[in-house]
This record gives structure tokens, sequence and C-alpha cells, in this order.
């Protein structure tokens, strides 16, 4: 096989438009590799490339369908005749606030986003999450004043913006969830006595004679070590630990 063999990317050429221009790809890549294979260069909007940061929001549309998709362009495969537009930064407002002096109450919340008291239900929120957060539920919980409900349903909140994007009563969705995590996690949460103890270990110089171990490994023997290393299990339980901290 030749360097250009190689380098061909497999797939059926499919015709796609992008910002309104047409065209050919292979139906096998993603819209950010799609987008690259038809010669832009992405400057923004393209981040971990993983399905995590959010920063490729992108809307599409399908040939003869009214209708409006959302998704990820690292993780969305391309599809004939899709007509699509990236949303790397939606405009939303964020308020700034004072978090130290923050008290965690729905009260903060309110004062800070009235506009989450202009949210009709309508869902379209929800509808376009490409996380399939349950969005109107999250809202609805810090309408009644439930932060840990809302904490817990926007955990997998991305802040790509999307909600935003379609919101009749132009409310912050992602921006009221961040709000919400922040205040429950840093105050509300109970603490984790196992990072508790960990941090102790830390600071009584547990683990300073193996750093300097490692430390002191050239790279051959650091490579060694780290192959070698104890793995977690796939199925261990939460109380699973290394052999190196059994009676931590």
């Amino acid at each position: 096989m030749t360097s250009a063999d190689e380098n061909k990317t497999e797939g059926t050429p499919i015709p796609i438009f992008i910002m309104g221009k047409r065209y050919l790809v292979p139906d096998s890549l993603t819209i950010m590799k799609a987008i690259e294979h038809a010669g832009y260069q992405f400057i923004r909007g393209c981040g971990c490339r993983g399905g995590i940061c959010g920063a490729c929001s992108t809307v599409f549309r399908r040939e003869g369908d009214y209708k409006i998709y959302s998704g990820l362009a690292c993780q969305t495969v391309v599809q004939p005749n899709m007509h699509l537009a990236q949303i790397p930064f939606y405009p939303a407002l964020r308020q700034r606030y004072d978090y130290a002096r923050a008290e965690a109450t729905a009260e903060t919340v309110h004062a800070l986003y009235p506009e989450l008291f202009r949210c009709v239900a309508c869902n379209a929120c929800t509808k376009i999450c490409p996380m399939d957060v349950e969005v109107l539920d999250y809202v609805s919980a810090l309408k009644r004043g439930d932060l840990d409900a809302a904490a817990r349903l926007s955990f997998d909140c991305i802040q790509c913006g999307l909600c935003a994007s379609r919101c009749q009563g132009e409310i912050p969705q992602n921006h009221l969830a961040q709000l919400a995590r922040r205040l429950w996690g840093g105050k509300l949460a109970p603490r984790a006595s196992h990072l508790r103890q960990m941090v102790e270990a830390i600071a009584s110089g547990r683990y300073a004679s193996s750093l300097a171990e490692l430390k002191a490994l050239d790279r051959a023997a650091l490579k060694k070590a780290y192959a070698e290393r104890q793995m977690e299990p796939e199925m261990a339980g939460e109380d699973w630990r290394p052999e190196s901290d059994v009676g931590l």
C-alpha cells in the first residue's frame, strides 16, 4: 500500500452543505472531520474532539425536513444533504457575582436570573440538547428552589449554549445550570471523607519517597514502571484501592 493510499479517507462521497455551500465528503466522517475535509481550518469551535467541552455545537437540517437538529461536530456523523452551521459560542447572559459571599439558596439564583420565570415550559431547550440533558426539568427545579435536583439533573451539561438559542423566554439555561452546580457542589454537598484522608496523606509525606524514586528513573525504566503499574479492575467497587493505599 502506498502512502497516498494510506492517507485516503474511507467512505462513499455524499453531498453536505456547510454554511450554504455544497461539498462532497466521505459518509464515514464526523461533521468536524468533514468540515476539515472540505478545506476549512478550525480557529474556534474545536476543543477536546471527544464530546466533553461543548465547543463544537452544531445545528443542521435534513433535506425536506422542517425540524432543526443539533449535535456536537466531533461526535455526529454526516448525512446526505444535511445543511449545517456551527455555533461555537452563543451570547447568552452570564451574570457576575461574588462566589465567596453568595448564599447557596434559590433566592440567589432568582435574584441573578429573574428571567428564569419567563419559562413557558415549551421544552425546546431539552429537545435541542446534544447531551440529552432534561433541561426543562432542571429549570423547573430551580423555579421551585431545589438546588440539589437542579445540580444533579444538569450534571452532563457541557455549556454549548444551544438551549439558550432556542428559548422563547430568552433564558440562559446553561449558565443557570452552572450556577446551581457551583452553589450546591461548593456549599451544600457533603464533604467526601476519602478526599480529606488523601489530602492528609499527601501532606504527611506518605508519597514523598515513591515520587523521589520515580523522578530518579530514566525514560526506559519509567516506561516499564508505568506499564507494570497496578490497574483498577473494570468491575471494581467504589471501595477499591491500590495495594499501596490499603489501610489508608
